[in-house]
Order: structure tokens, then C-alpha cells, then sequence
């Protein structure tokens, strides 16, 4: 399986750096190369793109902006001369970070963690196919990109740059934000009760004073979101006999 691969960069030797190594690699194929992300738009409106190599500081618009910004890109390898950014990349889910100047060998590492991800995601769509209703996401846990179902999680936990998935299968942790999961779960089924914490309303066993039981687990309500946790507990017919 190829993954097509778009080239960023505003510096003419970086993109012959990086197209060379493309050439080196057989599971990778060159569609295109750009010098702004708006060439990127424009790239990706008339070819399959699966992968790209993105450079923070351009013109019109850094890559770090350009992510936070853009929706439904592809796998993104970010190519760069600074460090510092390492860590803003890794939150916005980009597959790997680059650090000029790039060796082959951690190039050839990065780029094997995309085409495991590609695969993984194929078989992903190939045994769920017939499945639509079934919700899912994946999180990248280590080396690993753990395949979460929406239903089989109990709660969210938030802890600074870091979220814990606790699930009917084990916990997850994983480089995100609170908001970013969320983002993922359906709003009638999950609800935030604390600046720390989501719940999936349907595994709340019981509630008592300014917390939640979940299977063992002691959830906190906060004062901000107690009135719509018990609207929504009130409202809920699951909770009527």
C-alpha cells in the first residue's frame, strides 16, 4: 500500500532534502510540493494526498497556525528547524516532528509510523464495514494507536497535557486535551462534570452529594456544572421508573 505524499516547505534545499528521501522509500510517491500551506489547499482539492511534510515558519501562514485552523487534513509529518514547537505539534495530533537537519534514519522512522497508521486504519474500515452506527476513534498511546469505541467508555480524565481514556477494556492515556476527545463523543450520551472529567451518562451507576459512581470510580462534580449534570440526570429516562 502507497502513501501519496505532499511536500510544504518555503526553502527550495529542505524540499529537495525531503523528496529525495521520498524517492528512497518504496512504499512513498510524490504528488506534490508547495513553498505555503495555501498551496496545500489547493493541492489537496485536486489530488489524493495521504500524507505531508509540513515546515512551520512560511509565509501567509505558519504550519503551527495552519493546523490549528485547517480540518480534514491528512497524516501530517511536521519538518522544522525549531524544536520549541514540539510539543504545541504533538497536541495538535500530528504523526511525528522532524528537527532540521533531518537524517534518513529518523525520516525512515516517522514515515513507518504513518504507514502503520494507514494500514491500520484501512483494516479498521474493512472489518467495520456494514457497521456504520458503530462510533469510534483512535488515540495514539506510545508507539500504539489504540482503537477507542465510544460505547465502551466509562469516563475522560484530564491531567495538564495529558487525557486518560478509562474504558470497559482498560485505560488509554494519551497526548490530547479534555476538549479535543470531547470533540468525539456524542453530546446526548456524554457530559462534562468537572474542568478534569466527561461521563458517559448511561454508565453512571449513582450519584451522591458532589459525586459520580462508575463502576468503582469516584467522580467529582464541580459547582459549575452541577445544575446541568442534574437537569440532565432529572431529564434523563433512564433515571425515570
Amino acid at each position: 500500500m502507497n502513501l501519496t505524499t505532499a511536500i510544504i516547505d518555503d526553502e527550495p534545499l529542505a524540499r529537495e532534502c525531503i523528496a529525495n528521501y521520498v524517492n528512497d522509500v518504496d512504499f512513498l510517491s510524490l504528488t506534490g510540493v508547495g513553498s505555503n500551506p495555501v498551496e496545500l489547499l489547493q493541492l489537496l482539492d485536486s489530488t489524493p494526498v495521504d500524507l505531508v511534510f509540513l515546515d512551520i515558519q512560511m509565509p501567509l501562514i505558519n504550519g503551527i497556525d495552519f493546523l490549528k485552523t485547517t480540518r480534514d487534513l491528512p497524516m501530517v509529518i511536521i519538518t522544522t528547524a525549531y524544536p520549541s514547537y514540539a510539543l504545541e505539534g504533538f497536541q495538535l495530533d500530528v504523526m511525528d516532528y522532524l528537527v532540521k537537519p533531518i537524517t534518513f534514519d529518523r525520516f525512515f522512522k516517522a514515515v513507518n509510523k504513518a504507514k502503520d497508521y494507514h494500514q491500520l486504519q484501512a483494516r479498521a474500515s474493512a472489518s467495520d464495514e456494514g457497521h456504520a452506527s458503530t462510533e469510534y476513534f483512535f488515540v495514539k498511546c506510545g508507539f500504539r494507536f489504540e482503537k477507542i469505541f465510544t460505547d465502551d467508555i466509562l469516563y475522560v480524565e484530564a491531567l495538564q497535557n495529558y487525557v486518560t481514556i478509562f474504558t470497559t477494556k482498560g485505560k488509554f492515556m494519551t497526548l490530547l486535551t479534555l476538549k479535543q476527545v470531547e470533540q468525539n463523543l456524542d453530546d446526548r450520551q456524554f457530559i462534562r462534570v468537572h474542568k478534569s472529567y466527561v461521563v458517559s451518562m448511561p454508565r453512571i451507576a449513582a450519584i451522591e452529594n458532589n459525586e459520580i459512581f462508575i463502576e468503582g470510580s469516584r467522580i467529582p462534580i464541580s459547582r459549575q456544572y452541577r445544575d446541568n449534570v442534574m437537569e440532565r440526570v432529572v431529564n434523563s429516562r433512564l433515571w425515570k421508573k
